[in-house]
């Protein structure tokens, strides 16, 4: 159902229900009293009735209809128009969602397009704070971009876990091809992410600074509590993306440093192995006169002699660190 709540709201409590054909009258000059109506992906119709009942643009009507838009502020006279991108984990995936929010005088309209997160906690949460949802709909504004910030924070969290034990794997033995595969996906996913944290401070950096149709002054220190989390996740989320990118490159550099002493020490080996096979090599050569033939004791020479020199390299190799 598209209509998830609509009600109207006096001295911060919860009044009457009310419909998009036929919302409550509201006192234009009481802040405290406003209707608060939440849509899940609303029908065209749907919000045309609110347009027309509420005088929303139809600019903005179009952007809350086609919900592809990045995170902004838009002012419409009176009336703000406000777009944030909402964000959830799906297996290794940062899925997305959108909700805009329309904010008038005497009324605060929620879209909801593809969110993971309903807003029925969020209203209860309010709705328990009479003293501040009495502040009027930017409060509620606040409160739903609040709450949409908040969702982020998780998704970063959990990133950061993998790539802790991804650390942890490198530096204990060699990635595999998967786990390649799943670090760049991580990190695209984080690069896409940074694209909507960028727009998301823009949108609470203009709800703090900018004299905005109603923003009460009294208000903006909640949005720049907004802007803190915003800008926390996204230092956080740059460096996630630092630390995948040192992941990569210490697994690169061990391997390759694994690759390298195996090298040496099939060198040293071989190396080893280069002794006993010259010397053998001379003495299978197939002439009648060579010299050692008729010495008594050259073949226990021979054997000591490489014997000997193969040690010799063995330790020489030892000490050098290559075997």
């Amino acid at each position: 159902m598209p209509v998830v709540a609509a009600y109207l709201y006096r001295n911060g409590q919860r009044a009457a229900p009310v419909t998009l054909s036929s919302p409550a009258p509201v006192c234009a000059g009481d802040k405290s009293e406003f209707i608060w109506i939440g849509l899940v992906e609303p029908s065209e119709e749907e919000l045309r009735v609110l347009q027309e009942n509420l005088g929303l643009h139809p600019l903005a009507v179009e952007d809350a209809l086609k919900a592809h838009q990045l995170p902004k502020v838009e002012v419409y006279g009176d009336q703000l128009f406000v777009v944030a991108r909402t964000a959830h984990l799906e297996g290794d995936r940062i899925a997305y969602g959108e909700t805009s929010v329309f904010v008038g005088p005497t009324h605060v309209i929620s879209v909801r397009h593809g969110s993971a997160r309903a807003h029925t906690q969020l209203r209860a949460q309010l709705e328990a704070a009479p003293n501040q949802l009495r502040l009027g709909v930017d409060y509620v504004l606040h409160g739903i971009l609040d709450f949409i910030v908040d969702g982020y924070l998780p998704i970063v969290e959990a990133i950061e876990e993998d790539v802790l034990a991804m650390e942890q794997k490198t530096l204990e033995s060699c990635l595999g091809r998967g786990e390649i595969n799943r670090l760049f996906q991580l990190r695209r996913e984080l690069i896409r992410f940074g694209r909507v944290m960028g727009p998301m401070s823009e949108v609470a950096s203009k709800l703090v600074h900018l004299d905005l149709p109603g923003i009460d002054p009294d208000v903006r220190p909640y949005f720049r509590d907004v802007l803190d989390h915003v800008r926390r996740v996204e230092v956080m989320a740059a460096g996630l993306r630092d630390a995948l990118t040192s992941v990569f490159e210490v697994s690169t550099l061990l391997e390759q440093q694994r690759q390298g002493d195996i090298t040496r020490k099939l060198a040293a080996w071989a190396a080893i192995l280069a002794v006993p096979t010259a010397i053998a090599g001379i003495y299978g050569m197939n002439f009648e006169n060579m010299p050692e033939l008729r010495t008594a004791y050259g073949y226990y020479v021979v054997l000591a002699a490489i014997g000997l020199a193969c040690a010799g390299l063995y330790w020489r190799f030892r000490r050098t660190g290559w075997l």
